[in-house]
């Protein structure tokens, strides 16, 4: 079953695309990341989703209903956590959760959510007492305290530090623990590869990529072979001595098995010890930045 299923989206205004032909389905209690650079029409889709804006073309399903037509009801079903939020310094943590719960039909019990917050020693504490990373537990709470099935974040960490951040991916992912479907836009790549088993990756308006984070990883180039050379090493044979950076060499490998084979070789015949040598993929950074570079289209089922 899927929470969201969006087909051959399109979002102008005036004369400029924000979003050209986007479609991808995120299955119910699935925790997808969507990443981009600024102006690549992530905001905008997430808008559009959460019904604060009409597509110019495509269609926009979630949690079954058109976000723009839906009512009362289907709102009731989602939660959202905005890039900003301006809530009454004056309320208490539990103040703040009580009023909100008011709007449901069916809210949680406000001990409830301080506990999944992790807030429940700051109930009576006011809103603008709190921590930069206590303020984004109570933006959490507040958008989930109607039970929703389906979570929109948007960039929630920003500007935490990071166990404050830590703090509040613990919170996450107790959330989709209990099936709830979350939809996250960050420019945290270790937040993505850390909270989303699904990424997708917007530049210029489209779909660059659509895959799991091991699978993102690995478009981002070849392997690298990383060694740390002893004093005093042996001249490393031609083919591998041009990627040494000082006693570092750092060789990125199209073929791992032939060069570690070269680099064993040469350690055998001059005695040398090869602890420490590590053979790694690409990072989810280097994907990030080659797909949205390039703009090519790479997408896994």
């Amino acid at each position: 079953m899927n929470a969201i299923i969006v087909e051959d989206l399109v979002k102008r205004f005036g004369r400029f695309t924000a979003v050209e032909n986007v479609s991808f389905e995120v299955a119910a209690g699935q925790v997808t990341a969507v990443l981009g650079p600024n102006g690549a029409g992530k905001t905008t889709t997430i808008e559009i989703l959460e019904g604060f804006q009409a597509p110019t073309a495509g269609t926009v399903r979630v949690l079954g209903a058109d976000p723009r037509t839906a009512g009362r009801a289907w709102r009731a079903r989602i939660g959202l956590v905005l890039q900003a939020t301006s809530l009454d310094a004056q309320l208490t943590v539990a103040e703040a959760l009580s009023l909100f719960g008011t709007l449901y039909p069916d809210p949680r019990r406000v001990g409830e959510v301080l506990d999944v917050i992790d807030l429940d020693a700051d109930a009576r504490t006011r809103i603008g007492a709190l921590s930069g990373g206590q303020r984004r537990r109570v933006d959490l709470g507040i958008a989930i305290i109607g039970q929703p099935e389906m979570l929109f974040l948007d960039e929630p960490t920003t500007g935490l530090d990071p166990e404050a951040r830590r703090r509040l991916w613990s919170v996450i992912e107790n959330l989709t623990a209990g099936g709830t479907t979350v939809l996250l836009t960050t420019h945290y790549l270790d937040e993505a590869q850390h909270l989303a088993g699904r990424v997708i990756v917007l530049a210029d308006g489209r779909v660059v990529a659509d895959a799991a984070p091991d699978q993102l990883r690995a478009m981002g180039g070849v392997p690298v072979i990383s060694y740390r050379l002893p004093a005093a090493a042996p001249a490393l044979p031609a083919a591998l001595a041009e990627y040494v950076d000082g006693s570092q060499l750092v060789l990125p490998s199209a073929d791992v098995t032939a060069d570690l084979a070269l680099l064993v070789g040469w350690a055998r015949q001059n005695h040398v010890d090869l602890t420490g040598l590590e053979v790694a993929p690409p990072s989810l950074e280097d994907a990030y930045l080659a797909l949205t570079a390039n703009g090519k289209e790479l997408c896994h089922d």
